[in-house]
């Protein structure tokens, strides 16, 4: 007898068999006749892609319209996926690359090498040094491997992952860099790559000439970066690298690629978005028999001119100048930075730091500058911070003046040493300057007669003015810059300290926490020469749009206004260029036409076990309607008249090339 469970089983069967049938019947009869139409038209389309044109960074001038960064026009080579072979096809993309790397060795051409693996001196696989780059590495889009995978861990994956056998070690890390960077990069249609830069002409015309071994490589004609002077200005210009993938991330949707180059520091980086350009677009397509056909759809715009307030001429003067006297003071120790400033508008006209550094090296050379003891790198204009010494004293000379605490005819004897609470307190060298009103205090750099004014006039006040001047807080530059340290009860107690009267009396003679940057004593420099209007210093003075022309200019804004007494200034006025006539560097700046003011100052620092002093100089000029302030500092120079001949020599250049600033072209009339 049948059973019963046997017969329901066929039943169901049969039936899902007729359902699949008329199921794929029905998918039949959709495709072939009800939307016939809708698939013969898609299988008849043409496929198109819009690839990317890159567009030339802006250009960098100086004040005068002089060049300072533009564009040269170079080769790389790039890898376009519409010609390339495909992704699964990993013996013929090794082969291209293979004879692609053998054509660059053989023109000395440099290739990307980003994959961070190298072999060692043992003939061992290893990671370099770049950590970011091992992590990237294995993570989850490129080797998906767990954190503590080993160097030889990567490279069996890497050359797994591409099907990089049947050649050398040394070959296969090679080949493996190229298509590593294929990934790294998210190469496609959309998205060519390049793996060579700046590649010569000889290396371009034997790729053209030979498609089949090259297959999908092709010429890519790019700007880059050049400098009419690598080495003016270059911690103020900056630096301009290929994006990396962080920045990718947070830029995408502002138009950025993944190939594209950023501003990596200094103006490069500030002005990111007027130096970058518009890009344009080539539309490829890919027709039904299989010919390709590109036309440019959408041409690249360059990006804007950007106008620095800088004199090309006189950075130089202040570089060499700069050099000179570091060289002359220790050829191996000494550093220092100058800082020239427009007293009436906040705008740098010179910035110098030593030692520097050839942009044209930069990242050939950057392991060896990173590691250098002297910090070339390092911009000592914005970002190093100095006890000011003396220079500070005109700070105290404002606030007891304008407290009250003292008057123009208030006189303090100074004996050369005293005690204060059961403390010793003494002048520079002990020296006794006798009975000192403000002005001659300022010229004699009297300590005695500012630790009583710090005594009358207390801390609070003596912040307040320190404050108002700029001091201990950023200037407003667009680049980087230090904000530095006002001394004070609260930064000490902030660092865990105690605060006693006698750092009171040591802050009002520039010591104590006080540390602050060139740039910021320029700004206070000019403050005082202008009557105490505090504007914000900036290197940018205007923007010309490429696309119209029209030229953006930047105002200048006021952070502060003093609202100084008369009398404040005139005595503050009068004790600098008191020092300039009689006072260290007086022999100096008797043998300029223009009249200045100036104040000195050393702070005691310790090299090696011995105790020696960086020097420090503030002027401005011309001692009446003030154009111009200075500010300097030489490490181990001694006293800040050591930097005297150096500020002579700026002002020297600028009044006898610049007799009226305000006449200089206008930068329309001078750009294209």
């Amino acid at each position: 007898m049948k059973s019963k469970y046997k017969s329901s089983r066929s039943v169901i069967t049969l039936i899902l068999i007729f359902a699949v049938v008329i199921g794929f019947a029905y998918n039949l009869y959709t495709i072939q006749i009800r939307d016939n139409e809708y698939y013969e038209s898609i299988n008849n389309n043409d496929e198109s892609y819009v690839i990317p044109i890159e567009a030339a960074r802006g250009e960098i001038v100086d004040r005068n319209g002089n060049s300072l960064v533009t564009n040269r026009q170079g080769n790389s080579i790039i890898l376009n996926a519409i010609y390339f072979p495909s992704s699964s096809e990993n013996e013929q993309r090794n082969k291209i690359i293979y004879n692609l790397i053998m054509l660059f060795e053989a023109n000395k051409e440099e290739f990307v090498s980003n994959l961070p693996l190298e072999f060692g001196k043992n003939g061992k696989i290893k990671f370099t040094d770049d950590e970011q780059a091992i992590e990237t590495m294995k993570s989850a889009d490129m080797l998906n491997l767990q954190h503590y995978a080993t160097a030889q861990n990567c490279y069996d994956a890497v050359i797994e992952k591409y099907g990089i056998e049947g050649y050398s070690q040394e070959m296969s890390l090679k080949i493996a860099n190229v298509r590593y960077e294929l990934t790294r990069l998210l190469f496609s249609y959309e998205n060519p790559v390049t793996i060579a830069d700046e590649v010569s002409d000889k290396t371009v015309a034997q790729i053209k000439e030979d498609q089949e071994s090259y297959l999908g490589a092709d010429v890519k004609v790019v700007a880059y970066r050049e400098y009419a002077d690598s080495t003016i200005a270059p911690h103020i210009l900056g630096t301009v690298r290929k994006i990396n993938a962080e920045e990718y991330e947070q830029n995408k949707d502002n138009g950025y690629k993944i190939t594209d180059q950023i501003g990596e520091s200094g103006i490069e980086r500030a002005m990111e978005t007027e130096l970058k350009g518009t890009a344009g677009e080539l539309t490829v397509t890919i027709h039904k028999d299989g010919s390709v056909t590109e036309k440019v759809t959408k041409k690249p715009v360059q990006g804007n001119t950007v106008v620095l307030t800088i004199d090309r001429d006189l950075q130089v003067l202040a570089q060499n100048q700069l050099k000179r006297v570091c060289d002359k003071v220790d050829a191996y120790s000494s550093a220092g930075a100058v800082v020239v400033e427009d007293c009436n508008s906040g705008e740098v006209l010179a910035a110098a730091s030593y030692p520097t550094f050839d942009l044209n090296d930069y990242y050939k050379k950057y392991k060896q500058l990173s590691g250098n003891s002297r910090n070339p790198l390092w911009s000592r204009f914005a970002m190093a911070t100095y006890a000011p010494g003396s220079t500070f004293k005109p700070v105290t000379a404002t606030a007891s003046l304008e407290t009250g605490a003292i008057t123009d005819s208030k006189i303090y004897v100074c004996e050369g040493r005293k005690e204060f609470f059961g403390q010793p307190f003494k002048c520079l060298h002990g020296n006794a300057h006798g009975s000192e009103n403000v002005r001659t205090a300022l010229r004699d750099s009297c300590n005695m007669f500012f630790y009583h004014c710090a005594l009358d006039t207390g801390i609070d006040k003596i912040d307040e003015y320190a404050s108002a001047y700029g001091l201990g807080q950023k200037t407003g530059v667009e680049i980087a810059e230090s904000t530095g340290t006002l001394s004070s009860p609260d930064n000490r107690r902030a660092m865990g300290g105690e605060w006693r009267i006698g750092d009171t009396m040591t802050t009002a003679i520039g010591m104590c926490d006080n540390l602050f940057t060139p740039l910021q004593l320029a700004n206070y420099c000019s403050t005082i020469a202008n009557g105490g209007t505090r504007y914000e210093m900036h290197f940018v003075k205007s923007v010309i749009k490429s696309s119209t022309g029209i030229v953006e200019e930047k105002s200048s804004i006021i952070e502060e206004s003093l609202n100084l007494n008369a009398n404040t200034l005139d005595n503050v006025h009068t004790g600098m260029r008191m020092v300039a006539q009689s006072g260290g560097p007086a022999l100096i700046f008797d043998a300029i036409n223009t009249p200045v003011a100036c104040k000195t100052g050393t702070s005691e620092v310790v090299v090696n076990g011995i105790k020696r002093n960086n020097g420090f100089l503030i002027t401005y000029a011309p001692y009446k309607n003030p154009e111009i302030a200075v500010s300097s500092v030489v490490e181990l120079a001694g006293s800040g008249s050591e930097t005297a001949e150096m500020t002579s020599r700026i002002i020297k250049y600028w009044y006898q090339n610049n007799t009226d600033a305000k006449t200089n072209q206008q930068f329309g009339t001078l750009l294209p």
